[in-house]
């Protein structure tokens, strides 16, 4: 009796289990299989790039100390976390909605009419299966796989968080070197235009110089004392920026004295690799799955256009004295079944199919634009590091050439030969020529950065993502 009773149980399980989803085919990248080649990418070679980790490509060690800080204390990652976490409690919640729930009650009871003690007790125990509906067409486990490629998806979304935060981190950390230099290419037009003041102050009582190229000097100055003022704000808001980062108060010890202190530790990044490596791309990885996702849902909406059939079954015993409750003839069963199916409903459930498809064609589109959106800031990057060495060189020999033109024309200007306005131009040359020399070689280690952020450069992400596929 008891095996008949769980057959009629089991038999309408092994019938669960067909879906109704089309089977999921992701397209081909729409992206050429190899990077742009030409004088501004300058490719060096073919092979492969390997999966990226922060600490090859930020190799200095208070850099990585900042990043360790930040991956620990940073509040947005925190909350992608949280989010994966309840990305992945929903898809136990609907695999657990496949399988059936078991509940157990007991009761016992006595009564004794007339209060002469020879009164009877009654005991039960039941358990067995409630309200279990057979997934005959594939609903709840399209349903659960829907929820698990979204769980999945919430979590690339996590690490392209990570990528970006540590990304954020190091060009920061830059800017804050740069803004450096700057601050004291200001300090020392500051202190020449005050010499040029003080000079031409004394030319002036001597009859020699015009008010005018007094105050031609004193206009320098003014500028190089703005420039001051604004370097320093510069220089507290990339602290702001790089505590709101980490989470914390940062250790000055860890920031660095300047540009040059930084570019050594950020290494730069071989061109030559097949553009298959986006698909190692958190964002790309989390659209593949939206696409999944998507997928499965069109096989739940058609499920609904099916009937659905629920199955109710105890098993349990029944006994009047406790001493005869295990007896065989108190175990009892049960089995009952339902099926709702809708008759007409306007064509509301095949609407929902056309959605859901509408929404996989959604998900195609996006998965594919992932793809070209991270070849396109791939390429960038490339086209970027294939010239600026040559910037960099270009903008040092500006600079070079800036301040000997500055040096010959102050002597000129002092022996009567230029005049003034010829010196201030002179200055104002390098000035700007300093500033750009700067903003190149930021530009330089900025681009360094980019490359690791588009090409998804976490070992982490890629790693789980090849084990994940």
């Amino acid at each position: 009796m008891k095996r008949a009773a769980l057959a009629l149980i089991a038999a309408p399980l092994l019938l669960a289990g067909c879906s109704l989803a089309p089977r999921t085919v992701l397209p081909a990248p729409p992206v050429p299989q190899s990077w742009p080649v030409g004088d501004a990418y300058l490719l060096q070679s073919e092979e492969a790039l390997p999966i990226l980790s922060y600490k090859t490509v930020f190799a200095d060690a208070r850099l990585q100390s900042l990043v360790e800080q930040a991956l620990a204390n940073n509040r947005d990652l925190r909350v992608a976390y949280a989010n994966v976490a309840a990305a992945r409690a929903q898809a136990r919640v609907s695999r657990a909605g496949q399988l059936p729930s078991f509940g157990v009650s007991a009761g016992a009871g006595y009564s004794d009419s007339g209060g002469t003690g020879g009164g009877a007790g009654d005991f039960s125990l039941r358990g067995g299966v409630t309200a279990f509906e057979l997934d005959l067409f594939g609903r709840l486990a399209n349903a659960a796989e829907s929820d698990r490629n979204s769980a999945l998806a919430t979590e690339a979304a996590s690490r392209t968080v990570r990528v970006a935060l540590i990304a954020d981190l190091a060009n920061i950390w830059a800017t804050y070197g740069a803004d450096r230099d700057l601050l004291k290419i200001a300090g020392d037009t500051a202190a020449n235009a005050r010499e040029s003041v003080r000079l031409t102050q004394a030319r002036l009582d001597g009859g020699v110089a015009p008010r005018t190229d007094l105050r031609q000097a004193e206009q320098i100055l003014a500028t190089a004392e703005d420039a001051i003022a604004q370097q320093k704000t510069a220089i507290a808001q990339d602290e702001n920026l790089m505590r709101l980062l980490v989470g914390g108060d940062i250790d000055r010890a860890l920031l660095p004295a300047s540009l040059g202190d930084v570019t050594p530790g950020v290494a730069a990044l071989p061109a030559g690799v097949n553009s298959q490596i986006l698909l190692r791309r958190p964002d790309v990885i989390e659209a593949e799955y939206r696409l999944r996702a998507a997928n499965a849902d069109i096989g739940v909406a058609r499920a609904r256009l099916f009937p659905a059939i629920s199955l109710t079954g105890l098993l349990g015993f029944a006994s009047d004295a406790l001493g005869s409750l295990f007896d065989s003839g108190a175990f009892n069963y049960s089995v009952g079944g339902d099926t709702t199916a809708t008759i007409f409903d306007f064509g509301g459930r095949r609407a929902g199919v056309d959605v859901t498809k509408a929404q996989r064609d959604a998900a195609v589109a996006g998965y594919e634009g992932a793809i070209q959106t991270a070849f396109r800031e791939v390429a960038d990057a490339l086209a970027v590091q294939g010239t600026i060495s040559e910037r960099v060189r270009a903008a040092t020999a500006n600079t070079s050439a800036a301040a000997d033109t500055a040096m010959l024309t102050d002597a000129r200007y002092k022996g009567g030969v230029d005049s003034f306005l010829a010196s201030l131009d002179a200055q104002r040359s390098l000035y700007a020529a300093r500033r750009s020399e700067i903003a190149t070689q930021l530009l330089l280690v900025q681009t360094r950065i980019a490359l690791f952020r588009a090409l998804g450069g976490d070992s982490g992400a890629g790693a789980e993502a090849t084990a994940t596929r």
